[in-house]
């Protein structure tokens, strides 16, 4: 889809096309994040958002060239404030992680090192069926890995799209090469 089709929440520091990519810099210390183990709340991330009703998937394509702890970019859904679901790509204990949080009222966070992803081209996929939010991520061409299926009320208005964050830093500029939007996947596996 165009990125022009997307609305902003959180307006980034910068915003470039270069081709057919996107140049994304995000602001320092933007975050998505709801009280667990930290005590904060952070709802400044910045997220290209479209319509995410039942029965459709939204996949973002970037590069993961992280560097400094935290950067972060990958997908978001939300519905508000205290209800939304990120995931992609972050640096946590010096790697690249894949990770998901969820968040309903609180957040909760898992992760998996990908060091090999370092660099590469990233796909991130949210697919909303019934009650539940599928999320799967792929480096390049190869197999999609499930990361995290998580209830979302089905009534629920919610909006998807690309999200990039820089809790600890100024400068970082993240290069989405995509953002599609399709049928929800029809399968858990």
């Amino acid at each position: 889809m165009p990125w022009s089709q997307g609305e902003w929440l959180n307006p980034p520091a910068d915003v470039a096309v270069d081709g057919t990519d996107l140049l994304v810099t995000a602001r320092s210390g933007s975050d998505f994040w709801r009280t667990t183990s930290y005590g904060f709340v952070h709802d400044d991330g910045h997220a290209l958002l479209t319509d995410f009703p039942p029965g459709t998937a939204v996949e973002v394509g970037f590069h993961a060239d992280f560097t400094e702890l935290y950067d972060q970019a990958g997908a978001l859904v939300r519905v508000d404030a205290s209800t939304w679901i990120k995931a992609g790509v972050e640096i946590s204990d010096g790697l690249p992680q894949l990770g998901a949080v969820v968040t309903h009222g609180t957040s909760d966070w898992s992760l998996a090192p990908v060091p090999e992803w370092a660099g590469r081209e990233v796909t991130i996929r949210v697919s909303r069926s019934g009650d539940a939010v599928t999320v799967r991520a792929r480096c390049e061409h190869e197999p999609w890995r499930t990361i995290r299926v998580a209830w979302l009320d089905p009534d629920a208005k919610a909006r998807a799209g690309l999200l990039c964050c820089a809790p600890e830093r100024d400068g970082m500029t993240v290069r989405f090469t995509r953002m599609a939007t399709g049928p929800a996947d029809t399968s858990l596996h």
